[in-house]
């Protein structure tokens, strides 16, 4: 009885874990989504211009994005850069899905199981050439682009619309997209 008894506090703990886990905050106070997000003008691939640095992407160069449509309606997430430190190419899956509307630039991302964190397009040019991603706090931000730099006119923009959210845009890595032959890796 008492072995039933730990079971099932144990499954309730868990559950609870799971629960908030899975419920966590999405974005930083006042980010505020792109609305009328077309998600069909967002897939394909990006370069990551600039980012602040976290343990996932440390001593990367020549990082890309690239975001497809699965089946289900989620977005496949393909994340590729190169260690420079290592001197290899490291690549990770993950998915990410809308957290209401799919109209609305709020999602939620894993590369881990059941475990998502915020994935918020707070910026986007009327072309979708670039972008200004946000995570679930200030201590995740990203510019995007469909080539290897940005308009510097764009990256002011985004510099300003981060440092308004309270981002230190002072921890930006600008990241180095041409010192490895990146073909090479997109070849495989």
């Amino acid at each position: 009885m008492k072995s039933q008894k730990k079971v099932f506090v144990l499954l309730m703990v868990f559950t609870v874990l799971m629960g908030s886990s899975l419920s966590c905050e999405t974005a930083p106070k006042n980010a505020i989504p792109v609305l009328e997000f077309d998600v069909f003008s967002y897939l394909g691939k990006w370069y990551e211009i600039a980012r602040l640095d976290f343990k996932h992407e440390k001593d990367m160069s020549n990082v890309t994005a690239v975001y497809s449509l699965n089946d289900d309606g989620s977005i496949k997430v393909l994340n590729r850069g190169y260690d420079y430190v290592k001197g290899k190419w490291k690549e990770s899956v993950g998915k990410a899905k809308f957290i209401d509307d799919p109209t609305v630039g709020a999602l939620k991302v894993s590369f881990f199981g059941p475990f998502y964190t915020g994935y918020n397009v707070i910026a986007v040019d009327d072309n979708y050439q670039t972008a200004l991603v946000v995570g679930k706090d200030k201590n995740y931000m990203w510019i995007l682009s469909r080539t290897t730099s940005v308009p510097e006119d764009v990256k002011l923009e985004y510099l300003a619309l981060a440092s308004g959210l309270g981002i230190d845009v002072n921890k930006l890595v600008w990241v180095e997209q041409e010192a490895v032959d990146a073909e090479v890796y997109d070849a495989k």
